[in-house]
């Protein structure tokens, strides 16, 4: 089987040795870049990139500008580093589309982890595994969702929180819940990473949108009853 190929984008060599030595020894195969432009010209000149680790605070091209680019063809997973602890740069991540931010000094051991759990969401999927529910359907083999027969263009995490929402349906879950099972770690943050994502995932369902219910102090639940 083919190595997964990951792109790893930091301007400083040391960093970038740091997370490659730990990356190889869980056999995949590691590009480097020094910059947002040398990320760019990697990724669209390389099939079969798995995963774009990447770098805020960069020369010629930051992260964020390297991150909306990408997002403008392809919906890889991205993880966004950065030396800030900043909220808004969190949530500012969140909006472009990335799908985990880990801020630095972080532990390499920590940072695979979140790969592999990334990666084995993206890559392991059984064909047989479709939800349907109030017009909407989701396909995790295709990583497709469709509305009414109309293909929706989702991010990879608003994919996995609306899949997570299906297999539940008519449950009632908290915010600690959602971010255990969906962010698939530990997350020290606070509610407002859900919000966010909730509220985006229910501006691109539309009218559909009204099926995640707020549950006031606690989350929410998907459900396709109405209200009595």
């Amino acid at each position: 089987m083919d190595k997964l190929k990951i792109l790893v984008v930091d301007d400083e060599s040391r960093m970038r040795k740091l997370v490659k030595d730990f990356l190889v020894k869980q056999n995949y195969e590691v590009l480097e870049a020094g910059d947002g432009a040398e990320a760019l010209d990697l990724f669209f000149e390389t099939e079969g990139i798995a995963l774009v680790i990447l770098d805020i605070m960069m020369p010629k091209m930051d992260g964020w500008q390297t991150c909306r680019e990408i997002r403008e063809y392809s919906k890889v997973p991205i993880i966004m580093l950065t030396a800030k602890s900043d909220e808004r740069d969190e949530l500012q991540g969140f909006e472009l589309g990335v799908d985990e931010y880990i801020s630095k000094p972080f532990s390499p051991k920590i940072l695979v982890a979140r790969v592999e759990a990334i990666l084995r969401r993206t890559t392991t999927r059984s064909v047989d595994d479709v939800l349907t529910a109030g017009g909407i359907e989701l396909n995790k083999a295709a990583h497709l969702v469709t509305l009414d027969g109309v293909a929706l263009d989702l991010s990879f995490k608003e994919f996995e929180l609306l899949a997570y929402f299906m297999e539940h349906e008519g449950i009632a879950l908290s915010r600690e819940k959602i971010l255990n099972n969906v962010w698939n770690y530990d997350y020290f943050g606070d509610a407002r990473t859900i919000d966010t994502h909730v509220k985006k995932l229910r501006s691109k369902l539309g009218e559909k949108g009204e099926l995640i219910k707020t549950i006031w102090g606690m989350g929410y639940k998907f459900t396709t009853e109405e209200a009595g």
